[in-house]
């Protein structure tokens, strides 16, 4: 999988799991969770995903 594919997968993993983890946070404790704490989770998030997708080799033909 070519780099930017990779980056552009991280980049989508990335913004979905801020948001699902601050709507999650909003709807248990009923305030807003800072920016930077989910900054911080989602990327704790994309390191996992940056691996996984770098161990995808295309098939070979």
């Amino acid at each position: 999988m070519p780099f930017w594919q990779r980056a552009l997968i991280l980049v989508v993993a990335i913004l979905v799991v801020s948001f699902l983890i601050d709507l999650i946070w909003q709807k248990i404790f009923g305030f807003v969770l800072p920016g930077y704490v989910t900054g911080v989770l989602s990327g704790l998030a994309a390191v996992p995903i940056w691996d996984m997708l770098k161990r995808i080799k295309p098939k070979p033909e």
